[in-house]
């Protein structure tokens, strides 16, 4: 017998619209990108789907690790900016849960994958701010989404000593799908992965497992050591069975 740890996925929310019987197109549905749980499992972690509706002192207290997904902009009121004309609609209810559930995981001493808007999120969470538009036609075209989602755009040079040097040496080449990114990085966080026009693309921690990464590595054909590194780390620093509110999943 083994225990695989239960890794937690944030989701987003929307209306179930067109597609759905008529009766409840206007009813709110939760989405989460098949592609994050298939990488978790593939590491070897159990995913979890996470409702808005959790607790997320709660969720914490369950979960050996947790990944926070991509998404939709971070309201800019949340670092001290208001929205200029690039802005996308604001998601105040998944900003809220999201905050809170980053809080309780970083306390509780889970380890932390933040992707694109996850990693966008560790920042602000942290005092950081963001860089309010990428336009596609200048620097590395961040946002330019003409390419297939698995198309490695850009190079991505790490920091030595960071855990992406660590996973992948100097640096490697990553798809693109943002339209912000990390501007002045949050306190007790370092920028540890940055493209050739300088956007910083990977940030991590100082003394916490959490990182975060501007790419989707989800969306690779291989599986990616950033979710090998997140299920062995919190294979590793899980709390004992007895500890917890709850049995580990057991797998025979």
């Amino acid at each position: 017998m083994f225990h695989k740890p239960l890794i937690g996925i944030s989701g987003r929310r929307q209306l179930a619209g067109p597609g759905f019987p008529p009766v409840v197109e206007d009813a709110s549905v939760e989405v989460f990108f098949a592609d994050y749980a298939r990488s978790v499992a593939a590491a070897g972690g159990v995913p979890v789907l996470l409702s808005a509706e959790s607790e997320p002192a709660g969720v914490a207290g369950w979960l050996d690790g947790l990944v926070l997904s991509g998404g939709a902009d971070l309201d800019p009121r949340g670092y001290g900016r208001t929205p200029g004309p690039q802005a996308g609609p604001a998601e105040p209810r998944r900003d809220e849960f999201e905050f809170a559930l980053l809080d309780a995981a970083w306390a509780s001493g889970l380890p932390i994958l933040g992707i694109c808007r996850g990693a966008q999120l560790i920042n602000v969470a942290r005092g950081g701010t963001l860089v309010p538009h990428l336009p596609p036609d200048a620097g590395e075209g961040h946002s330019f989404l003409g390419y297939p989602r698995n198309h490695r755009a850009h190079p991505v040079a790490f920091t030595a000593g960071s855990v992406p040097h660590s996973l992948f040496g100097a640096g490697i080449s990553v798809n693109s799908l943002h339209h912000q990114a990390v501007e002045e990085v949050g306190e007790g966080l370092r920028a540890i992965g940055r493209a050739p026009d300088g956007v910083i693309e990977a940030i991590e921690a100082e003394h916490a497992p959490v990182l975060g990464v501007q790419w989707h590595p989800e969306m690779f054909d291989e599986p990616d050591p950033l979710f090998f590194w997140l299920v062995d780390r919190a294979r590793r620093d899980r709390r004992e069975p007895h500890s917890r509110e709850r049995d580990y999943v057991a797998i025979a």
